[in-house]
């Protein structure tokens, strides 16, 4: 037998949700075939199953919240059709002796387990659980017919008497005020969504949170775009050219030019960062997602067009890792796509800012002395005031503003 185990996913992360078996017991399983996936704060993962066999029981289901290092499922090693009658009749025949047994086994397991702790089948995250509490694995009695010890074994071990006590834990359902059904939809918020929730209050409880705004005249840069979309396409196998590799190196020469725009509050220290990550906030149907895209300032247009749209793929495929998600210095956000005309974005864990970009609108603006109809767009950086003076903010901004209005100084910057 193989037991299918909450893989280490990232030293942040200690566990999960099961999203969707994807298979169910009696199933074939092959090696390495992805059986369940789980849903983690950050990022879903696939689990797969290290033997071949047939999925026998899944210890977890879904919406059930699991522990690193737990044991979700049991795969029983070869094809389940050669030996279908001779398993349910083991199992059928245990239950006498199985009820007999508790009375008698305890003096002698305890014994055992008082020398060697190894002599008791239990999970990984059971065993280190039970020794974190000093608790005596052949005391905890497992709800498993095997006798195998889970981590929920552990957890619970001790608190059986104070059973009475889960009556109190149902209070606050009680205290709730009944919901009209007819009038309300109940939706169970996703783990995802309660991370992206707790992390935006903290950002707004933990900074000095400022946002200052500017307005680009957006008339070169579709210009520009208009007139060299089909070579830059034809030269870059297919490589569409948007708006964001403009705006990413527009920001990449404006954060060499105020460094501290690009820096984080570490204790007491403020930490200078002299690399170029710049996140990408991508809309889910999961929630807000921000792939970061590595090194932009040596990436040229092509390559940064490349990764933001491959990582964008990712994040609605679900296939995005925790590498992908890690280590960015900046971020930029378009609610444009979704018709912002202006908004003051939060800043993402612990960056210092955030450029907010938004939908472009045909607006009258003077021009010289004329007044002319120009494609215009609200930008916002939300920043943090502890590192970042309004000096420093208001030059950024303005910084982005003019190489994005000239645009063909972004070709010295590159």
């Amino acid at each position: 037998m193989a037991e299918i185990i909450v893989p280490e996913l990232a030293e942040s992360i200690t566990e999960g949700t099961i999203a969707q078996w994807v298979k169910k017991p009696g199933d074939k399983v092959e090696k390495g075939e992805f059986i369940v996936e789980l849903e983690t704060d950050k990022v879903n993962a696939e689990i797969i199953s290290e033997e071949a066999g047939i999925l026998k029981e899944i210890l977890a289901e879904e919406g059930d919240t699991v522990l690193v290092g737990a044991v979700i499922a049991i795969v029983e090693a070869g094809d389940a059709a050669a030996t279908p009658a001779p398993t349910p009749a083991v199992e059928e025949a245990a239950p006498a002796p199985a009820v007999e047994a508790p009375k008698a086994a305890p003096a002698p397991v305890v014994a055992e387990e008082a020398s060697s702790t190894e002599r008791v089948i239990a999970s990984p995250a059971a065993r280190k659980l039970a020794r974190e509490k000093g608790i005596d694995l052949a005391s905890v009695s497992p709800v498993d017919p095997q006798g195998r010890v889970r981590v929920q074994d552990v957890a619970a071990h001790g608190t059986a008497p104070a059973a009475p006590a889960a009556k109190p834990a149902e209070a606050p359902k009680a205290a709730t005020p009944a919901v009209d059904e007819s009038r309300v939809t109940v939706e169970k918020m996703s783990r995802r969504r309660q991370t992206i929730a707790t992390r935006l209050l903290d950002v707004k409880q933990s900074t000095a949170m400022l946002t200052t705004f500017n307005e680009i005249d957006m008339t070169n840069v579709m210009a520009l775009r208009s007139r060299k979309k089909d070579q830059f396409q034809e030269k870059h196998d297919g490589t569409r050219l948007g708006f964001m590799s403009f705006f990413t190196k527009a920001v990449v020469a404006a954060l060499k030019k105020y460094p501290y725009v690009n820096a984080q509050i570490v204790g007491n220290e403020i930490h200078l960062n002299n690399f170029y990550d710049v996140g990408v906030a991508v809309s889910t149907d999961d929630g807000l997602v921000v792939p970061v895209v590595r090194d932009c300032d040596r990436k040229n247009f092509a390559e940064i067009e490349d990764a933001i749209g491959g990582l964008a793929k990712k994040a609605r495929d679900k296939k995005l890792q925790i590498a992908d998600l890690q280590g960015g210095s900046f971020t930029i956000t378009n609610g444009g796509v979704f018709g912002s005309l202006m908004s003051t974005p939060i800043m993402n864990g612990t960056q210092a800012a955030i450029l907010g970009m938004h939908t472009i609108q045909k607006r009258p603006i003077a021009v010289g002395d004329e007044v002319q109809i120009r494609p215009m767009m609200y930008v916002a950086l939300s920043y943090d005031h502890r590192i970042i003076d309004g000096k420093d903010s208001v030059g950024f901004l303005k910084t982005v503003k003019e190489l994005l209005e000239n645009p063909e100084d972004l070709l010295l910057e590159s």
